[in-house]
């Protein structure tokens, strides 16, 4: 039996007539998560912790951008006090965006460091950045530990289309051993839904926009997106209807091996539920990407729109996107540097290599400059911008990475997470595990029961 709440919603879904849903379609470039579209349940202040909204009630977004290699520290790190601080060579370009950026210092992943299991840094610092646990070394049996973008995704993902989305702009990707005897599986993905399965990332901006969007032209990717949703079912219940015919002629383990390769039927199933759940693909009116750009410039710019048009449409309110694999060796001919980033690294203190790994680190947090100052000037549902209802942490799972530390990162967080983030500081949390910080950013996506996560040792405060 229905509750009047329930009752409530269905007389609120009745009124998302065709008519109703075209006409808020044609009115914006992306259509954004209008207020008068949304079920009341997701859109009530007085439940925003338990959905994920901002206390207008508009979605409220979390992203974990990852660059790689680390920072040279001495350009990284502001002078000055709290508030009054000066921005040093590498994060100048924030400048106009400091009063929505909080500089975060005396952060560790300790489970990068080596201990006992040697060499290794770059593979560490990518899967321990949002997980915070010891990973096992090595090319086969691979296990690490749930990310922070997962464990909020298990909570919050219901809400949208998509409980979440993982972007790369690695164009290529190895497999087996990639790092001193580490998988490569932890070299390339920060990411985890649990402790053997990595959210691998999608590096072709045509393929995510499909995804969210649906194929075709603007005008015909809802019909499409329909039409292929139908013939998906329609297969699947073929092949189910044919599994269980086999089942009885099957021996015990390859009725172990159906009955596995059926729990990945019912999960198609799940989605293709959950898509017709949400009704019609929201078909925003731009081309789609045409793939990879020709410049890495382009490349980042246009999986940067990705990020924010998923969260413009409130397609997803989860997103990671790894700008290049800690270890990463790409040149930076848009700024005239010929040499491996990874090679570079490894400065020896050289001056001219040191000033070379520098501008790499600037032209990083340029392309990160101009994201959010896309995400400011675009309106969410409740009269804020998208930034404002957003928390946004950028950083690099090593710090210096001349020596592979892994102590006092360099990470930003942006955005003011829908009035709950003071921006405009650099704050020096003397030396705390990077897992507090996620403890307290699941605590205001709603996230229950999370009393511990990796390696915390509290929630951290003053954020």
């Amino acid at each position: 039996m229905n509750s009047p709440q329930d009752s409530a919603i269905e007389k609120h879904f009745a009124r998302m007539n065709r008519r109703h849903f075209l006409k808020g379609l044609g009115a914006c470039l992306a259509l954004p998560a209008f207020n008068s579209l949304m079920p009341a349940r997701l859109m009530a202040a007085a439940t925003a912790a338990k959905f994920a909204t901002t206390a207008t009630g508009a979605p409220l977004r979390t992203a974990f951008i990852f660059f790689p290699n680390g920072a040279i520290p001495a350009r990284w790190w502001p002078t000055g006090g709290q508030t009054d601080f000066a921005l040093h060579d590498t994060l100048a370009p924030l400048e106009g965006m400091r009063k929505h950026v909080q500089v975060l210092g005396g952060l560790a992943q300790s489970n990068a460091n080596p201990g006992n299991d040697g060499g290794g840094d770059h593979a560490r610092g990518n899967s321990v950045f949002l997980t915070g646990v010891r990973i096992n070394k090595s090319a086969t049996d691979v296990r690490a530990g749930i990310s922070i973008d997962q464990t909020i995704a298990n909570q919050v993902g219901h809400l949208t289309r998509f409980p979440s989305l993982e972007l790369s702009c690695d164009s290529g990707r190895k497999s087996s051993d990639c790092d001193s005897g580490y998988s490569c599986a932890y070299q390339y993905n920060i990411s985890w839904q649990s402790a053997t399965t990595p959210m691998t990332p999608e590096n072709n901006p045509r393929l995510v926009f499909e995804r969210l969007f649906g194929g075709g032209e603007h005008g015909t990717r809802s019909a499409n997106a329909q039409r292929r949703m139908q013939e998906r079912r329609s297969v699947l219940d073929s092949v189910v209807s044919d599994a269980r015919a086999m089942q009885r002629r099957l021996d015990f383990s390859d009725r172990e091996k159906l009955d596995q390769y059926l729990t990945g039927v019912r999960n198609i199933e799940t989605r293709i539920q959950k898509a017709e759940q949400f009704g019609p693909n929201v078909d925003p009116g731009q081309a789609t990407p045409a793939g990879i750009p020709a410049t890495h410039a382009e490349y980042v710019e246009l999986m940067y729109d990705m990020m924010l048009i998923a969260f413009k449409t409130d397609s997803t309110r989860v997103a990671t996107f790894v700008l290049g694999h800690d270890g990463d060796n790409r040149s930076f001919s848009e700024i005239g540097i010929t040499e491996g980033h990874h090679d570079l690294s490894h400065h020896q203190n050289n001056p001219e290599r040191v000033d070379k790994i520098a501008q790499i680190d600037r032209w990083y947090v340029e392309q990160f400059n101009k994201f959010l100052v896309k995400m400011d000037h675009t309106m969410d549902v409740d009269g804020h911008s998208l930034l404002h209802n957003s928390r946004i942490l950028y950083g690099s799972g090593n710090a210096d990475g001349n020596r592979h530390t892994h102590e006092n990162l360099p990470l930003l967080l942006a955005g003011g997470g829908g009035g709950a983030l003071n921006g405009g500081r650099f704050i020096d949390h003397g030396n705390q595990p990077l897992s507090n910080l996620f403890l307290s950013l699941a605590d205001q996506a709603g996230v229950t029961g999370l009393e511990r996560f990796g390696d915390s040792t509290a929630r951290l405060a003053n954020v």
